[in-house]
């Protein structure tokens, strides 16, 4: 068959059928299919490129590409992934690679990895960042597996990603399910900023009694400062939307109602089982099951009592105080997610460059952010960095906006409006600079009803002592 075509899609939902025209877009054809019938008519009604084609079977799909066949499985993370993979194996050739561009678990990665290498089939575990528009204009991506099956497809993931300063978002990340953990991390940062920038907007509207045009014009300005992202400027542009049904704006007639698709709650899940503190995120995760019992929560406020909602007189003056508590809160969400990936690095052995990670993210993904760039130099000056406040400069940023940030906390615990991100946040960089924590009290404790053993700080080794003359179930 001639025009063979360079690269193959499964899943021709919204970011499947934006990657493909993407794809097009720098001169590499691109054959598309669906298991819907529909999508693949969609793609076929929407463009007749000549570099577009389409496939209606697993078969057809397979042979209208060149060898090394290269496949991108972009279809709901779990069991549809297996399913296509079982449905492409008795079509696959050795030296052929797949690449699973969904928001896959990365413990499933590696169990498909290792299973396909034994067929001699490449599989590349590939976090997309970006959304509906990324992922036609430029998206964060995040590839690990086999580097030599990463530089068979270099060419196409540097065209097709987001591009800052001439650069492409893209980088090889690591061995086996490298790529796949980035992107996790990167969701649970997501979650975390998601988190304070929500708790910033009640603040505001409950704790201040301002308008979502005045919070509006808050966030704006906010986002041409150092709080400069993505996040910041799609969160201005929410309170410009109305609602065409009532004539309100539209986000007041949204319930409130977080969803979550897992990888926030698998990087809070990660964190713990690897031992790194993930506070913030960790409360972010929460805080959406928390939004999740809205019949709990209506009939709780019918019988809980609070604080009144009395708007202080001076209001005005907390809105900069609000800026400066959002920024270290940011800084210090990133620091944690960064902190996951030094640690996770070394835990599977991915040989992670953060530099690198902070620079591919920079452009086309959810958490783009001009503190990135920051984060990136200090990397480079220092890239063994176990945790990012230890750098003077960007420690700095943090510490001199830590009385802001008190401010803020106990200006919401006495209007009793709910700023749990802010305030681990807080907590977390509290503990970080405290050489002396109370833990020695827990390891007393674990050592009376359960002789767990505790050190000392006189001596090396593990100790126990037969707390009292009776011991207390």
């Amino acid at each position: 068959m001639e025009n063979l075509a360079d690269i193959g899609m499964i899943g021709l939902g919204t970011m499947g059928r934006n990657l493909v025209l993407n794809i097009a877009d720098h001169g590499y054809g691109v054959v598309g299919y669906d298991r819907d019938p529909d999508q693949v008519k969609a793609l076929r009604d929407e463009t007749d490129r000549p570099e577009i084609m389409t496939a209606d079977s697993i078969e057809n799909l397979i042979a209208q590409l060149k060898i090394p066949h290269v496949l991108i499985i972009l279809v709901p993370a779990g069991k549809p992934v297996d399913e296509v993979i079982q449905s492409l194996k008795p079509h696959l050739k050795i030296g052929d690679i797949l690449i699973d561009g969904g928001n896959s678990h990365f413990r499933d990665t590696e169990r498909r990895a290792e299973s396909l290498i034994k067929h001699g089939v490449h599989y590349l575990g590939v976090g997309i960042s970006g959304g509906e528009y990324g992922a036609r204009h430029g998206p964060s991506i995040m590839p690990g597996g086999p580097e030599e099956a990463y530089k068979l497809v270099q060419p196409i993931l540097e065209a097709v990603a987001a591009k800052v300063d001439d650069e492409p978002c893209v980088t090889y990340l690591g061995p086996r399910s490298a790529g796949h953990y980035v992107k996790m991390v990167h969701n649970g940062i997501e979650y975390g900023l998601m988190q304070i920038i929500a708790e910033s907007y009640d603040l505001m509207k409950r704790g201040l009694g301002m308008s979502n045009e005045q919070i509006d014009e808050v966030m704006t300005a906010w986002n041409e400062r150092e709080l400069n992202s993505y996040l910041m400027e799609i969160t201005s542009d929410v309170f410009h939307e109305t609602d065409p049904k009532t004539g309100k704006p539209l986000v007041d007639v949204i319930l409130d109602e977080a969803q979550q698709t897992g990888m926030g709650k698998w990087a809070s899940q990660d964190a713990m089982d690897i031992g790194i503190p993930a506070m913030t995120i960790d409360t972010a995760v929460a805080m959406r099951n928390l939004s999740l019992e809205k019949e709990e929560r209506v009939r709780a406020s019918r019988i809980l009592s609070g604080p009144d909602h009395t708007f202080p007189e001076d209001g005005g003056q907390y809105l900069e105080d609000l800026y400066n508590a959002v920024y270290m809160a940011m800084i210090l969400v990133f620091e944690q997610g960064m902190s996951l990936l030094h640690q996770a690095s070394k835990t599977y052995d991915y040989g992670l460059d953060l530099a690198e990670v902070a620079r591919i993210w920079r452009g086309g993904c959810i958490i783009r952010s001009a503190l990135l760039t920051t984060i990136r130099q200090t990397y480079l000056d220092h890239p063994d960095l176990a945790n990012l406040l230890l750098d003077s400069k960007l420690g700095q940023k943090v510490d001199s906006r830590q009385g802001q940030l008190r401010k803020i906390v106990t200006l919401a615990t006495e209007l009793g409006v709910p700023i749990p991100g802010l305030m681990t946040a807080l907590a977390y960089f509290d503990a970080t600079r405290s050489a002396w924590l109370p833990a020695n009290l827990i390891q007393a404790q674990r050592d009376y009803f359960g002789a767990h053993t505790f050190r000392r700080v006189d001596a090396q080794g593990d100790f126990h002592t037969q707390w009292g003359k009776e011991q207390k179930s």
